[in-house]
């Protein structure tokens, strides 16, 4: 059953399931020590407490084994792309938000904090942050819109000395690597041997587009709303002047279905359709990831037709691209070595070992495993604080 909230009793809201599920919301905050006499009141608090402040106060690093700091991310939105409902603002974002807290929790062990922030200016956004950040070991950034979010998060990642991850950007670029790699494998290809096209040039668009092309794929085209990104094409953000710099060496400069003739891979991060006859017109042993939600850039089973491989963002069709496959295991993984940051080498990592549970299990309908599957989290946290030793950034 669906309702709709205008006008309706809490009791007529509760019918619908996903009302009731969400009463009261979906975290609380439990102690970790008990507090049964006088003796444990004085240790947790005062006067015990104090002599802890004091020593962190001298030796500041000491507040990642005396508080909770070195286990907490703070899920940070202001509420302007949600999902994909867009900008729905702070309070009506919060849900998602506990919902992506939950996740931390449920899939690696993380504890996260879901944070809406009622400003939207870049400038404001990251001094709230920045102010924010010495309570918590991480910051999961969330549904932040494109073009800022870019802004925003490359601030961040200066200003702060803890991990900042923007998940609808590296999240989905890690998931979508992990299984295109694996994709590639079963049709006797690396990625170098693929040309791709990216519908899409938001937030998790450009972050696919960047992953791929670190990671060696053959030649790699982005589209927005207007056509294929070139160079010298008019009106072009600084983001796009980047991707334009970067991308694209078969200098397509018309629509998407005319730059997917012949082309090995379709990513479809846009919202739009794609029709039929531009799947059709890819290469043999094509790789379809149609990934927008609720309603993919074409269907699999027209899409099934022309492509060996086929992913979406669903969970009712094999092969979903899910986030949740990767943003707790590398928060998880990063936190475990106290890392300053996350590095590209760190995503790439995440997504090789994400690929590598699929192993000897490949097949058309599993290039990527189930986010129930008790082997992803502690592959990725392993590769990614693995990673962090290498690239220097690990503090232990």
């Amino acid at each position: 059953m669906t309702v709709t909230p205008a006008s309706i009793s809490p009791d007529e809201l509760d019918a619908d399931p996903a009302f009731a599920l969400h009463r009261g919301g979906k975290l609380e905050v439990r102690s970790t020590i008990p507090v049964r006499d006088a003796d444990d009141l004085s240790l947790a608090y005062t006067p015990g407490v104090a002599r802890v402040c004091t020593a962190i106060a001298e030796t500041p690093d000491l507040v990642r084994d005396y508080t909770w700091v070195s286990n907490v991310v703070a899920v940070i939105s202001d509420g302007t792309a949600v999902l994909g409902l867009g900008d729905i603002g702070p309070a009506a974002a919060m849900p998602v938000m506990e919902g992506k807290a939950l996740l931390f929790k449920e899939f690696a062990g993380v504890d996260a904090v879901p944070i809406c922030l009622d400003c939207t200016d870049v400038d404001a956004l990251v001094e709230t942050v920045v102010r924010l950040a010495p309570s918590f070991g991480g910051i999961n950034l969330e549904d932040i819109s494109a073009p800022r979010c870019f802004e925003v998060e490359d601030r961040l990642r200066a200003l702060l000395d803890i991990p900042v991850f923007h998940d609808d950007q590296h999240g989905t670029a890690i998931v979508v690597l992990a299984a295109l790699q694996n994709a590639a494998r079963l049709t006797g290809r690396t990625l170098g041997d693929l040309r791709a096209v990216v519908a899409g040039a938001g937030a998790s668009g450009v972050a696919v587009t960047r992953i791929l092309l670190n990671a060696g794929i053959g030649d790699i085209a982005v589209a927005d709303s207007k056509g294929m990104i070139y160079a010298g094409r008019d009106g072009l953000n600084e983001v796009k002047q980047a991707l334009a710099r970067d991308t694209n060496r078969g200098g397509h400069t018309g629509s998407t279905e005319e730059a997917l003739v012949g082309a090995d891979v379709f990513v479809g991060l846009s919202g739009s359709t794609v029709p039929e006859e531009a799947i059709a017109s890819m290469a043999a042993d094509s790789i379809v990831f149609a990934l927008s939600n609720p309603t993919p850039e074409v269907l699999p089973s027209i899409a099934a037709k022309y492509a060996r491989v086929v992913a979406t963002g669903r969970s009712d069709f094999p092969n979903q691209i899910n986030n949740v496959l990767a943003f707790p295991g590398v928060f998880r993984g990063a936190l475990d070595v106290r890392a300053t940051t996350i590095t590209e080498n760190m995503k790439v990592a995440a997504a090789q070992a994400l690929a590598g549970v699929v192993g000897d299990e490949l097949s058309a309908d599993y290039v990527i495993p189930s986010p129930f599957d008790a082997r992803v989290a502690p592959a990725v946290i392993a590769a990614v604080a693995a990673q962090a030793r290498e690239d220097g950034v690990a503090r232990r």
